[in-house]
């Protein structure tokens, strides 16, 4: 069995935000979650074929564990004591590769509710052009919503990207909050008051045999 103890209530409220979003989208979503030093990092993919990470204090025991969404939003609104239990352990079903801890420069700050009315506008295009299977279409998901640039770096920053970090709710759409755009060679990361949304810069190649 496996063992998640956040620190405080407030780490315990993060964690079920964070599993009760992902589970909105797929109560059946593998859910990371590491240990990494004296944080514990839940990571999720989402529809837009990106990753999304929330950080909280505590510990998990196993140090290395994939669970259900759901079976962790339940095990945090029911189970009271200090130490839940999050669920059955999928770690088969994590296929999506973590970006690296560190390396990332960063390029730019930028205000939230311009990110904010950027998702919207793409909410909408998705909702009067939807792609073949009714959500937003492809072309529109990787369609260029900003670049910005600072430190050497150019960054282009996708729709899809956009609209995890607002379907997440992790950037308050008020005046003066900031999100932080980072990047690798290899990896862009939008860093908000919530959590991250990252997701690799250039697909990965093929492997040729």
């Amino acid at each position: 069995m496996s063992v998640l103890a956040p620190e405080s209530t407030a780490d315990r409220d993060d964690a079920a935000a964070f599993a009760g979003r992902v589970a909105r989208w797929d109560p059946l979503g593998p859910v990371r979650i590491r240990l990494d030093n004296e944080l514990v990092r839940l990571w999720a993919t989402t529809p837009f074929d990106t990753l999304v990470m929330r950080a909280i204090r505590g510990r998990i025991e196993p140090s290395d564990v994939t669970v259900h969404a759901g079976n962790l939003l339940t095990a945090l609104a029911v189970q009271t004591g200090a130490e839940v239990d999050p669920g059955t352990v999928i770690d088969s079903q994590w296929r999506a590769q973590l970006p690296p801890p560190g390396g990332f420069i960063a390029v730019d700050t930028v205000p939230a509710m311009v990110l904010g009315e950027i998702a919207d506008r793409g909410v909408e295009q998705a909702k009067n052009n939807p792609g073949p299977a009714g959500g937003a279409s492809t072309a529109l998901l990787d369609s260029e919503a900003m670049t910005v640039s600072g430190n050497g770096m150019r960054v282009f920053i996708p729709m899809r990207v956009l609209l995890a970090l607002s379907g997440m709710g992790f950037a308050p759409l008020v005046a003066d909050e900031p999100v932080k755009v980072s990047a690798t060679d290899a990896w862009l990361r939008l860093d908000a008051r919530f959590g991250s949304v990252l997701r690799r810069r250039h697909a990965l190649l093929p492997l040729l045999f």
